[in-house]
């Protein structure tokens, strides 16, 4: 039995982690990648950071987590439960683990599509968060695939500071209404353009349109699914928690991307802090 479980080894998962183990309590990682960070090229608004790729920041954290002597397993989780006395059960493809408390920080991985050239280009000029890249092209020809909210907010982010803006739905039809600075394709993207590094793309015609970026913006994927298992309040793909990172349920916690607000490493390391210190006064309170 772990004192505390936390799904996720990205920022919010380590940071909490941290904390955790340095109150000398037990503390278990379960996670199956690095998250979103893996797909991030450059970072270079975090402090203290001038430019780190996204692998070496999970692989520092991951580094700093293991000498401290925290666990960290790879597993994919299938599902968690509660059983008598509030104890957490996390189930993975191949074992169980118990907790006393669960942290999830599992992220909110970025919704994709199959366009040949696409994944071979991610972080090379294909980006998923214009909060955290639009610097990177300031006065350059820049797109975004999507067709809903989601990527209006992608493209409000990025217009006042790139060159050309350009919004391709891939065939289908827009769910809101997008600025007339910006222009708008409807058809299908046939492929993504580039060797070392984002060319353009091509469209079902054959037309060739020139890209410095290329923003990925059709919605994410959550944890809601695992928090509505023991009864977790979620609002749409996010998990619902208070300022220090309580759900509604006794003794989980979120924190990070699955929860709402920016999606941003500073919010993710302050959600793991609070997490993790909510957790070890969980804890104590319990014994």
């Amino acid at each position: 039995m772990h004192d505390v479980i936390i799904l996720g080894k990205g920022p919010a998962g380590i940071q909490a982690a941290l904390y955790i183990k340095r109150a000398n309590l037990d503390v278990l990682i379960i996670a199956k990648d690095g998250g979103a960070l893996l797909k991030s090229d450059k970072i270079a608004n975090y402090y203290g950071v001038k430019t780190i790729s996204g692998p070496d920041l999970v692989a520092l954290g991951i580094q700093q987590a293991k000498e401290l002597g925290i666990e960290i397993i790879d597993a994919e989780v299938t599902g968690i439960s509660q059983e008598t006395g509030d104890v957490f059960r996390i189930d993975t493809v191949a074992s169980q683990f118990k907790g006393k408390s669960l942290i999830i920080a599992t992220g909110s991985p970025r919704t994709t599509i199959k366009i040949p050239g696409l994944s071979r280009l991610e972080g090379k000029g294909v980006s998923y968060c214009a909060v955290c890249d639009a610097f990177f092209y300031r006065k350059k020809a820049v797109g975004v695939i999507g067709h809903g909210a989601y990527a209006l907010h992608e493209a409000q982010e990025l217009l006042p500071l790139v060159g050309k803006l350009t919004l391709f739905t891939n065939g289908l039809s827009p769910e809101v209404t997008f600025p007339n600075a910006i222009e708008v394709i409807p058809q299908s993207i046939n492929a993504v353009l580039g060797t070392d590094a984002l060319e353009g793309v091509r469209l079902a015609d054959g037309t060739i349109i020139a890209l410095d970026g290329l923003f990925i913006a059709l919605g994410s994927a959550s944890s809601s699914d695992l928090a509505q298992k023991v009864g977790a309040l979620t609002e749409k793909t996010k998990i619902i928690t208070d300022e220090k990172q309580h759900t509604n349920v006794p003794g989980l916690f979120a924190a990070g991307d699955c929860t709402p607000g920016t999606m941003q490493i500073a919010k993710a390391v302050n959600d793991g802090m609070n997490a993790g210190m909510e957790a070890i006064r969980y804890v104590r309170e319990k014994k």
